[in-house]
């Protein structure tokens, strides 16, 4: 079986929060919960043994910081996907500056020789009608980025009740979903 490394950027979405994170150090502070279901990558490997994911992702963090990722993991790797955005929209930052970035993001990685995937923005269960409004706005503007496979998170889980557990992140059910999705989608990226 030939190897698939994915290099993967975002926020806690694609670090597998609440109960998962990539650093060990943050691992240790969920403490026993810690569950490694909590991650769309977990599930996508599982659906397809020959993906190796690197992942390099951090609660919080903005499209800008997001930007800085992926020099961290890109070595070696096959493609990337590029996740966030939810962050900007929770700190109520322009929608475009967001896109932006993504699309910043999105050129670093084909200036590396990479595959790109493009996740838009999940739902957000605890947020109001403006971060709604936010989130379809970015959505419009991921969904414009040329060159890229997209990833449509959103799409999977704004149908269903009951994905997220905290309101914020998915539960280990919607990470499978999530999962499954990723699977299939790279599948199809010309590696």
């Amino acid at each position: 079986m030939t190897r698939v490394v994915v290099a993967v950027v975002g926020d806690s979405i694609s670090a597998g929060s609440p109960l998962w994170d990539p650093d060990p150090s943050v691992r240790a502070g969920i403490g026993p919960s810690a569950d490694e279901r909590s991650q769309w990558q977990w599930w996508a490997n599982a659906n397809e043994p020959r993906f190796e994911f690197r992942t390099r992702a951090a609660y919080g963090k903005r499209t800008d910081e997001i930007a800085a990722f992926v020099d961290d993991v890109a070595a070696g790797a096959d493609a990337l996907v590029v996740q966030g955005g939810i962050n900007d929209v929770a700190q109520g930052r322009p929608v475009d500056a967001a896109a932006r970035n993504l699309s910043g993001i999105v050129e670093h990685g084909r200036r590396l020789g990479l595959q790109i995937a493009l996740a838009d923005v999940l739902p957000w269960p605890r947020g109001d009608d403006r971060a709604a409004r936010d989130i379809a706005r970015l959505n419009e503007l991921v969904h414009a980025i040329e060159g890229v496979t997209p990833l449509p998170f959103h799409g999977v889980l704004a149908p269903l009740v009951g994905w997220s557990d905290d309101g914020d992140h998915p539960s280990v059910e919607g990470y499978r979903l999530l999962g499954e999705l990723a699977a299939r989608v790279i599948s199809k990226i010309e590696l």
